[in-house]
């Protein structure tokens, strides 16, 4: 039991407050620890700023879904109409629910980018390892709870996009049909599966969520905060303990943050009152229809924070499974012809290959496009194991890498554009090679990672002050 501590004499009622609660909860020791005297890099920049404006996205969606369900009706009957009342006839009903909506676009624009900022500086390397895989985690967990949400407004893009990516399970052998009706509730989308989406939406998953954020913030105070020099400010300190090149979260970067903060609000307010479904992408215009099983749209596609993946599964055609097994072929000879690894290694190869071509060519492409889905995600989770360079960040890297970071990124943002446009013949092919780059960027991850000169790392962090 801790010693009970009596509050000085003469002290404030604030003070004698904080006492009386300190004695009981660890209030003050929990913000010295976490806040102002976790000690972070001082040369941190602009890209730290998309792990606090996620949390703040976090914020405004479960305080504006808890007022979009005071109102909402999960019934495939009302829930189109009850939509329709928020919008019309609850005092800033329209208000929440375009919060609501804008802040989901709002959550993946600032998650990719902190993903990627923690890609190119390294943030996944060695100790952060267990940070990075909850990050992904929680980019699954928002994956899903992002699609079940999409599904509850009942309109046409809600009703036949869940039709179509339920009916993706189907494809899985031997279980797919049997969880697909697992998933629907119904051998079609309906109100049994409005309601378990529902239920999952507001319930499941954010508490799943929830708790993987704070299982990341917990690993992130661990081993301390990674900076844009990739350089562990905790190998060299001053007498009291504290780096060198830390300074206190509080107040320094609570203020640092307040800034993005502010940027994110003024751009974030602009897209709510000016354009909150900007063009359809954030909300589409067939989602304003109601649900209509009989009639389907001409063009079904998701919302656009899932089109880059659902280009990657539009792309596996039959021509691509083959494309497929052609490379895995090439590969297995390769490595046999040049590989430097031992005889049995070099045969333990050819029969992987020869099982993943047999593998290939036994499924359908409808199958493949589903792992190829799944495996886009779930990839990511592997980068601390896939990147062997001796260096964390990009900014000592070869010229060459930052290069294929930029290519990257242009393929990325091209799959995502052409997921929300209509299949065409050059848009499949271009989706085909983004995809075949996609994976080859992190299955050669231990190749190209090595390649090339590297800089010196220096021993101190790089920091000029403004």
């Amino acid at each position: 039991m801790a010693e009970y501590k009596e509050a000085p004499a003469g002290a404030s009622a604030g003070v004698k407050l904080m006492n009386w609660i300190d004695n009981r909860f660890p209030a003050t020791k929990m913000w010295n620890e976490q806040v102002a005297e976790y000690y972070a890099p001082k040369n941190l920049n602009f890209w730290y700023f998309f792990g606090s404006l996620a949390l703040l996205v976090l914020v405004l969606q479960i305080v504006t879904g808890i007022f979009l369900v005071m109102n909402y009706k999960p019934d495939a009957s009302l829930a189109f109409a009850s939509v329709e009342y928020i919008m019309r006839d609850v005092p800033w009903g329209w208000l929440v629910r375009y919060m609501h909506s804008t802040g989901a676009s709002a959550f993946f624009v600032v998650v990719y980018l902190h993903m990627y900022r923690g890609m190119i500086y390294g943030s996944y390397q060695k100790p952060r390892e267990l940070i990075w895989i909850f990050g992904c985690l929680i980019f699954l967990c928002l994956m899903a709870e992002a699609f079940m949400g999409y599904l509850l407004p009942w309109g046409q893009m809600s009703y036949w996009g869940a039709q179509v990516i339920i009916n993706l399970f189907a494809a899985i052998p031997f279980v797919g049909p049997d969880l697909a009706i697992l998933i629907r509730g119904d051998y079609v989308v309906g109100d049994a599966t409005l309601n378990r989406f529902f239920s999952l939406h507001v319930i499941a998953v954010p508490l799943v969520l929830l708790g993987l954020v704070v299982a990341h913030l917990i690993a992130l105070h661990e081993v301390g905060s990674n900076n844009p020099d990739g350089i562990e400010i905790k190998a060299k300190k001053d007498a009291q303990g504290h780096p060198l090149d830390g300074i206190p979260f509080h107040p320094y970067y609570s203020v640092h943050d307040i800034m993005g903060v502010a940027g994110f609000l003024v751009v974030f307010t602009a897209v709510i009152f000016f354009a909150p479904e900007l063009g359809g992408y954030f909300l589409e215009y067939n989602n304003f229809i109601p649900a209509d099983p009989l009639q389907t749209p001409l063009h079904i596609s998701p919302v656009w924070y899932f089109t880059p993946f659902y280009s990657m599964l539009r792309a596996t055609t039959d021509v691509m499974v083959n494309v497929l097994a052609i490379i895995v072929a090439l590969a297995a000879v390769f490595n046999l012809i040049k590989g430097k690894s031992t005889g049995k290694a070099k045969i333990a190869v050819l029969v992987a290959a020869a099982i993943g071509i047999f593998l290939l060519k036994t499924f359908d492409a409808k199958f493949w496009g589903v792992v190829v889905m799944g495996g886009a995600v779930v990839i990511l989770v592997f980068m601390p194991w896939l990147d062997r360079s001796p260096v964390k960040s990009i900014r000592y890297r070869p010229d060459g890498v930052k290069y294929l970071y930029a290519v990257f990124v242009v393929f990325f943002v091209v799959q995502g554009y052409l997921g929300v446009q209509p299949p065409s013949a050059v848009g499949t092919i271009i989706a085909q090679i983004g995809t075949i780059f996609y994976f080859g960027f992190f299955l050669l991850m231990p190749w190209w990672s090595q390649l090339g000169t590297f800089k010196k790392v220096p021993e101190r962090v790089t920091f000029k002050p403004h």
